[in-house]
């Protein structure tokens, strides 16, 4: 075997790994060692990506695997890798990516209980079937904090909810709960963040425990390169019910990020994360650049301890749609005209 035919560095060995799922025989055949046998090249191949991926990512095999599963699922789902094509204007920065957590960062509240309540009125669920979901999120809603329990156990009933209804109708809905209930609570201040990313010839990726519909419809209404989320499995045009890869919460957000990178070629020191959570920790300590944005009181403490920058524009969007923006303005000239005569008068 060559030098020169071997991967030089653990990332390069789990890009080729990864594209190579399925076939890892060939794989190592062709770039590590000469033909063996089935349990040899399986427990070979097993124990060289599992120290690729610790050392890479500090997460196991299994955890990498769950989020490839997701990432894979994710883009079977879309029909291709991107959803929106960069602009070949923009020279890009292959290595370098934004990830966005959509729940009070990209837009105001929940968006699985906006998904709910919406396929509620389509009567798509019935309104008992939802309850517990709201339950738990007007929890979340009053303590201003995530329940990791209460998130999977909603996505889970929300899996068992689906199961044999027809795909195509799902997407139709959930195009119209993004247009009629979500695009207008989203923060614009966290759009242009976004939107510098993609001028700067970067991807911009959402990632979030909510359904890869929404993700997808949101990152296509957004201009944004893609999504990720809780990927339900699909078969002959109907759900199965069942999960493909991690429900993106927490540290499977970490999972799929690490496997999208892999994929994608990213350098993740050149990355930027941003979120409202604390729950997002494992997303956020593994990019150079992690920003809270909008943070619940945990991660506003963790971010101002880690020296990270913190952007909060709830209070803005608060007075915008209780005043307008006339009125702001007005309010904000008026201040500011006060502020010089009373210098003067001085």
């Amino acid at each position: 075997m060559s030098s020169e035919s071997f991967p030089s560095s653990p990332q390069e060995f789990l890009a080729n790994w990864s594209a190579s799922r399925g076939n890892v025989r060939r794989f190592l055949e062709d770039t590590a060692v000469p033909p063996i046998d089935d349990e040899s090249q399986r427990e070979a191949g097993q124990a060289a990506a599992a120290a690729a991926v610790e050392e890479t990512f500090g997460i196991d095999l299994e955890e990498f695997e769950s989020g490839h599963d997701s990432v894979t699922g994710a883009f079977t789902i879309a029909g291709s890798r991107h959803i929106t094509t960069p602009d070949p204007d923009i020279p890009q920065d292959t290595q370098a990516a934004a990830f966005f957590d959509v729940d009070n960062t990209v837009i105001q509240g929940s968006s699985l209980i906006m998904f709910a309540l919406g396929l509620a009125r389509k009567r798509y669920f019935r309104l008992s079937e939802i309850v517990p979901i709201a339950v738990k999120q007007l929890r979340y809603r009053l303590s201003g904090s995530e329940n990791a329990a209460d998130m999977q156990s909603g996505r889970e009933q929300a899996l068992e909810f689906v199961k044999g209804k027809d795909v195509a109708l799902l997407r139709e809905l959930c195009e119209e709960i993004v247009d009629n209930s979500m695009l207008r609570k989203s923060y614009s201040e966290t759009i242009e963040l976004a939107n510098m990313h993609i001028a700067a010839g970067q991807q911009v990726w959402l990632v979030s425990a909510t359904p890869v519909q929404i993700g997808q419809i949101l990152a296509e209404r957004f201009g944004f390169t893609g999504a990720l989320g809780t990927v339900a499995e699909e078969e002959d045009g109907k759900f199965t019910g069942r999960l493909m890869g991690d429900i993106l919460h927490g540290p499977g957000k970490k999972h799929a990020v690490a496997a999208l990178a892999t994929i994608q070629h990213l350098d993740l020191k050149q990355c930027t994360a941003y979120s409202d959570s604390i729950n997002d920790i494992p997303m956020l300590t593994m990019v150079g650049t992690p920003v809270a944005i909008n943070p619940d009181k945990p991660l506003k403490a963790e971010a101002e301890r880690r020296g990270w920058t913190v952007r909060d524009y709830r209070n803005m969007r608060r007075a915008v749609r209780t005043w307008g923006v006339p009125a702001l303005v007005t309010a904000a000239f008026s201040l500011a005209g006060w502020k010089r005569l009373r210098k003067r008068s001085k």
